[in-house]
């Protein structure tokens, strides 16, 4: 797997918060790819592909709370 970490500053959290945060991105070149963000408040964007085709795709505000949780195709994550 390849891998990076990049900071970003003044985005949106999914709070409404304009915060710093870290965006970490990995592919294995074969179809499996990761990328979460991170946000100094606590929440959290994660967007993950796999082989199949089939993506799952989560929005977590900070205090816990799930705001979007989708999945497509057969994946079962």
């Amino acid at each position: 797997m390849t891998g990076t970490i990049t900071h970003f500053t003044a985005e949106r959290a999914p709070c409404g918060r304009l915060v710093d945060g870290d965006r970490s991105r990995d592919d294995d070149l074969e179809g499996l790819r990761f990328d979460d963000m991170t946000y100094a408040c606590g929440c959290r964007r994660v967007k993950h592909e796999f082989h199949d085709g089939s993506m799952r795709i989560r929005t977590i505000r900070h205090d816990g709370k799930v705001l979007m949780d989708e999945h497509s195709g057969d994946h079962e994550a």
